[in-house]
Formats: C-alpha cells, structure tokens, sequence
C-alpha cells in the first residue's frame, strides 16, 4: 500500500477521471452597425444555467466617447437604420413590464451602461438572469420568432425614467442570429 501511495504521489500512476460528455453552449451573435450602415463591432451571447453572457466589442471609432444604455428590443431587424432603428421595437418584454434595471419589475431587455473609450471603441461582459436565447421560464426569449435587436443608445441610461431611462436615440443595433 505504501509503494501504491508513493508511486501515486511520484506521478507514476495516473488514475483517469470518467469522460464527461460535453455538449457546446448555445450561442447567438449579432453583428452592430452604426446609422451609416457600417459595421463597428460584435456582440456574442452564450446561454448558461441561470441566465446569458453577453460579450460586447465595438471596434475603435465605432461610437461617441462616453456612457451609452444599452437594451435589448422585441424585434430582430436593424433595416430602418435611417429612421434610427425604431423597427427594432420595444425593450424586449415591454409594453408589459416597466423599464429599469432598478425597478424590480422591470422588463427583460435592460442591460448595463456600456462606456466607450476616448477612440471610440468598448469592450464590455454582462451577465443578465433576464433573458434566454432559446427560452427559459420566467426570463424573455432572444430567438423567439420575432427574434431580437440589440441596440446601443446615444446617451448613458439612469435605470428608472420610463420608457427608456432618458437614454437618448439609437445609435448603433446588431440582430441576433445562430452563428454558422
């Protein structure tokens, strides 16, 4: 038994953990364009076990410098980029919810300021427990059949104003597709 422990301990003998099946995380990645049409950066949204990571870039350039609200909207389209991105809908579970992070009631498409940088460009991770991108009971759903929008305002989100926490216009929007 000694010479057993020893040699473990020696690394001479390696006792092999069970396979663990894996399966990939289910993803969703949006593409952000500007109201020119440009494309300034990515978003990439990966389910997990109680809510989604939501993994935002905005390449240098890509936005005004400063704070800006950040939400997720009812309707995946960003094609009215000319009329500021208004097609993309409502916050995703308004009108039935109430807007703001800080509201406890509010509704599923709130996320956290994002702040660019002096050039322009922003690098951000959010978790939100608010939403699922294929479903989940009691969080709003990213690809349902209207799928969804994410859209980056113009001025920083106070959390409470309603309907949009005086974020401002639409600025910059990525519709949410399955990668591939």
């Amino acid at each position: 038994m000694i010479a057993l422990r020893a040699a473990l301990a020696a690394g001479l003998i390696a006792l092999a953990a069970p396979a663990v099946a894996q399966t990939p995380p289910v993803t969703a990645v949006a593409p952000i364009i500007d109201r020119a049409g440009q494309t300034i950066g990515e978003a990439r949204f990966t389910e997990g076990p109680r809510g989604v990571l939501v993994y935002l870039q905005i390449r240098e350039g890509g936005l005004p410098p400063g704070p800006h609200g950040t939400h997720i909207h009812s309707v995946g389209t960003c094609d009215d980029r000319d009329a500021g991105f208004v097609a993309s809908g409502p916050h995703l579970g308004a009108p039935d919810l109430p807007h703001g992070l800080m509201n406890p009631t509010g509704d599923y498409g709130d996320l956290p300021n994002l702040f660019a940088h002096r050039d322009g460009s922003a690098e951000v991770e959010w978790f939100s427990t608010l939403i699922s991108i294929t479903g989940a009971p009691g969080r709003g759903t990213l690809l349902d059949a209207n799928g969804a929008a994410i859209v980056i305002h113009a001025s920083r989100d106070d959390h409470v104003s309603q309907p949009i926490g005086n974020a401002g216009a639409r600025i910059a929007c990525g519709v949410l597709r399955r990668p591939g």
